[in-house]
């Protein structure tokens, strides 16, 4: 996989199995005035589909190793963690997020999370307030939102049929062309923002061994749910970044969330032009994005 310059892989093992991360190592950013052990921690957590990785936050957080502890793993069947050959549920990933940040930070962390995963994480948040200073979120959708039933689409019931779903997967979605083609037409809003280095870094991923189960689970619809049922509920300091064409849920599932819950929701923020990785498709506006948002949720 694709480690930036300064970061080191390291690992712990969970209930479902070993979750690889990247953190900072080495002389790069030993520079810093601030001592290594009194960084504060920034965590990244990748969303789903075919081909994700810790690589999609990967031109983000080298940003901010100067400052903080840094924390991006490949969360369980995806990347360089363990791919255990199961379908995937809620729970699994509620559980073993719980159990990364519990195993890795000794204090109350912000993190910073994409699309589906960042949805799960406001509910870990929920259930376990104690572990989260803040959040910073890039399109948190529970891809179900107010009653809306993504399982039910023409590919999720595609998707379901057994024997066609690993076809469909080997064939259309673990390929070159298959991940190069999603990046353009669905995941950007500009395909001329998706380089080669992006698609080689989603193709190794997609190419792990039984990388095919939890990429299955999640286009089947297995790991969706109604997010507007929960958000209420979280007490954590967030903002919320929101690429315009995001094309799975546009922006106005992300208002209409954020304004159920304008406590703990202190920030709104529509980017023009993005789709659903602005991490990816520009990761120095996102990166501008973040360090303003810091302070605010952090109350600084």
């Amino acid at each position: 996989m694709f480690q930036p310059q300064g970061f080191e892989q390291r690992s712990i093992t969970t209930s479902l199995g070993r979750i690889v991360y990247y953190t900072t190592a080495g002389s790069l950013w030993q520079g810093s005035a601030i001592a290594q052990e009194a960084k504060e921690t920034l965590v990244f957590l990748h969303g789903f589909g075919g081909g994700s990785s810790a690589y999609e936050w990967s031109k983000v957080y080298p940003a901010f190793a100067s400052e903080y502890r840094i924390l991006a793993p490949d969360l369980i069947g995806w990347g360089k963690s363990e791919h255990p050959a199961r379908n995937y549920q809620i729970e699994d990933y509620l559980t073993t997020i719980r159990e990364f940040l519990q195993q890795t930070c000794t204090e109350a962390v912000t993190v910073i999370a994409s699309s589906l995963t960042a949805a799960l994480t406001i509910r870990v948040a929920i259930a376990h307030p104690e572990l989260f200073k803040s959040l910073i979120l890039t399109t948190p959708a529970g891809l179900s939102d107010f009653g809306e039933d993504y399982s039910r689409s023409f590919f999720a019931q595609l998707v379901s049929v057994p024997i066609i779903d690993r076809l469909l997967y080997s064939t259309g979605i673990a390929t070159e062309a298959g991940i190069r083609s999603f990046l353009e037409q669905r995941q950007f809003a500009q395909a001329n923002r998706v380089y080669q280095e992006i698609v080689e870094a989603y193709l190794q991923s997609a190419q792990q061994p039984n990388a095919e189960y939890a990429a299955l689970s999640f286009v089947r619809g297995d790991l969706c749910f109604d997010l507007s049922l929960d958000i209420e509920k979280l007490t954590t300091p967030t903002a919320i970044i929101w690429g315009e064409k995001s094309q799975f849920t546009g922006p106005e599932i992300g208002r209409r969330l954020a304004e159920k819950n304008p406590q703990a929701i202190r920030v709104f923020q529509q980017l023009e032009d993005v789709g659903l990785t602005p991490q990816l498709e520009l990761p120095a506006v996102t990166i501008g994005l973040i360090r303003q948002f810091l302070p605010l949720v952090n109350g600084q």
